[in-house]
């Protein structure tokens, strides 16, 4: 990959606060820094994308937001959401890649061909990851407590993200995916690997690595 390509990634959390703001798009440039990542967020979430109503809500301004990317030079789009909301539309519209964050991961954690648990917000994962994980997919487990994104961001939610995962592996689980962008944000993938020694599927990461791979 020659020089570094601009990535627009959206944050379906609305806020104010720049570091919070940017942080996916910090993980993504540690983990691949030959990608520039510039974030924006969609307007009038606070609590961001956690049921239908919301992700409803959300998929104009996504649209209109990677509408904008494109116009601004960028090589690609990240929507950084397990639930892909608008990603299909700005596809279609779009010249350029658009990546959600969901089926990027359920693609890689579909890639271990092992029974594979996902830790979401809601009782039924987003039906794009469920395609893809398809046979693999064992169970869905919605940490006690947390509702929406901002409950992760708790040390309450800190440890009922560690207890589902427990659950998952218990119930047979050989790898999991983090089936909420929020739990990039609190690092629960390394958590969850050192204490429970499996394969554990970051979706921030993941839409990166796939970014990475198509700008190759």
């Amino acid at each position: 990959m020659t020089g570094r390509r601009r990535v627009g990634l959206i944050r379906v959390l609305s806020t104010t606060d720049m570091k919070l703001l940017g942080l996916h798009g910090e993980i993504i440039m540690e983990r691949f820094p030959g990608l520039d990542v510039c974030s924006v967020c969609i307007p009038d979430q606070p609590e961001g994308v956690y049921d239908e109503e919301t992700e409803m809500l959300a998929v104009p301004k996504v649209v209109l937001l990677a509408q904008a990317m494109e116009l601004d030079g960028m090589d690609a789009v990240i929507v950084s959401c397990f639930g892909d909301p608008g990603v299909t539309q700005a596809a279609a519209l779009l010249n350029i890649p658009v990546i959600g964050a969901g089926r990027a991961s359920a693609s890689i954690a579909r890639s271990l061909d092992v029974p594979t648990g996902v830790l979401g917000l809601i009782p039924e994962i987003p039906e794009g990851a469920k395609i893809v994980l398809g046979e693999r997919l064992l169970s869905n487990i919605v940490p006690e407590g947390v509702v929406s994104t901002l409950d992760l961001m708790t040390p309450k939610g800190k440890s009922s993200v560690l207890e589902a995962g427990m659950k998952l592996k218990k119930a047979g689980a050989k790898a999991l995916l983090l089936g909420c962008t929020g739990m990039s944000t609190i690092g629960a993938a390394q958590l969850l690997r050192e204490t429970l020694k499996m394969p554990v599927v970051d979706p921030v990461r993941s839409a990166g690595a796939v970014v990475r791979a198509l700008m190759e």
